[in-house]
């Protein structure tokens, strides 16, 4: 089997070919969506609008990520891992889009994660949805006990997916009692969210060395002493001899005041394998630019960086920047033997600052990516840790079956 792109017999919020992403990618009874929002096309004023109040907005979102699912004959039933992206502007009344959620999935939990983002491509937009999906719903491994204060955050489990993927929920900072842990302290944050999670993979039957990627959101004030993150990721992280991939991206604020730090952990059931061409910067670092895990390569973040000068690459040119930016991304898919119809999902995040000249990504992926295209999510963060950097890529690929059967 080859991934290939669902088209629902009826998709009535906006014609969706012609566009460098796909609205989901399926292989058998396994799917990944694209991230969506309420947005649907206007005949009336000719352009994609967002209307409506969270909840309105929420029940959208989650009607067009499951009329894809159903397209790949999959349902409710079948979804493993959530991403909802919320906006700034959406998370005091988050609480509605929660609601939405258990109300139409009832007694099935997937795995949340719950991202905080600067705001979405379309600025009335309060909530972006991204399912993962596989046929029976995969295994869920626990519930992570801690409570979360009433309309703010909930606990959820960790789910087993696809081919041995495990999913954590979000990891914050955030104690029993819904209060903010080490308030001020972006390193002691930081060190909670990792045993956290090293907790919770444990009761998982994992640890965090089976981790395959760390994706970190923090704040612009965290950049002075983001480096001091290397000693805590050196002491908790590549116990099997190679650290997963990892991702930085800043936001004005997080779920909570006084929050610095919240932490998306993958990890997989697979042996780890380091995919790397040949880029000597990773040798000091605690993270690694690629890592396969059975038929999964798990990439770190991506941006216009020059990877032997370690310069930062076209400042203030975002379409110059994606070029080097998906350019590094073909060089580990090249490398790794894959292609870009290999690419799965990309998660773009994009400098608010830069938005209005954001359109020039598209040309690019148009010229370096292929059909049936990735399933992507794009959203808009305050900054990234190079404040240089207008755009950074967080990318997964998948290996063809054919590919691992002969490993």
């Amino acid at each position: 089997m080859t991934l290939h792109a669902i088209k629902p017999a009826s998709f009535p919020w906006f014609p969706y070919e012609g566009f460098t992403f796909c609205l989901g990618l399926a292989e058998g009874d396994v799917a990944w969506t694209s991230g969506h929002t309420a947005a649907a096309h206007d005949a009336a004023v000719g352009k994609m609008v967002v209307k409506g109040s969270m909840e309105e907005q929420a029940r959208t979102a989650y009607q067009k990520v499951l009329t894809i699912l159903e397209g790949a004959g999959l349902r409710i039933a079948d979804v493993t891992r959530i991403t909802e992206n919320v906006t700034l502007s959406g998370l005091p009344e988050y609480e509605a889009a929660a609601a939405v959620r258990r109300e139409l999935f009832g007694e099935h939990t997937p795995t949340v994660r719950t991202v905080v983002v600067e705001r979405l491509v379309r600025r009335t937009a309060f909530l972006e949805v991204e399912l993962h999906a596989v046929g029976g719903g995969g295994k869920q491994l626990r519930i992570a006990s801690e409570a979360r204060e009433a309309g703010t955050w909930r606990s959820f489990p960790v789910t087993e997916g696809y081919d041995g993927v495990v999913y954590l929920p979000t990891i914050v900072p955030i104690d029993e009692n819904g209060d903010v842990i080490h308030p001020g302290d972006f390193v002691g944050q930081y060190a909670y969210c990792l045993d956290r999670a090293g907790q919770l993979l444990e009761q998982a039957g994992l640890s965090l060395d089976n981790a395959v990627t760390t994706y970190d959101y923090s704040t612009p004030e965290t950049r002075e002493v983001y480096r001091k993150t290397h000693r805590i990721r050196k002491e908790r992280l590549g116990g099997a001899g190679v650290y997963p991939g990892a991702g930085g991206i800043l936001m004005s604020r997080l779920h909570l005041p006084e929050q610095l730090v919240a932490i998306d952990v993958t990890a997989s059931r697979h042996p780890l394998e380091l995919v790397n061409p040949g880029w000597k910067r990773y040798d000091t670092l605690t993270y690694s630019p690629g890592i396969k895990a059975g038929r999964m390569l798990f990439m770190s973040g991506f941006a216009a960086l020059d990877m032997v000068t370690q310069e930062a690459l076209h400042p203030g040119n975002i379409g110059a920047q994606a070029e080097v930016t998906y350019g590094s991304i073909l060089t580990l898919l090249k490398h790794a033997g894959l292609g870009p119809a290999d690419l799965l999902e990309t998660t773009e995040y994009c400098v608010e600052s830069a938005l209005p000249d954001y359109r020039a990504v598209a040309p690019v992926r148009e010229r370096l990516l292929s059909p049936p295209w990735p399933a992507s999510t794009g959203a808009l963060c305050k900054g990234l840790l190079r404040p240089e950097f207008l755009l950074e890529v967080f990318p997964t690929a998948l290996y063809p079956a054919e590919t691992e059967a002969r490993a």
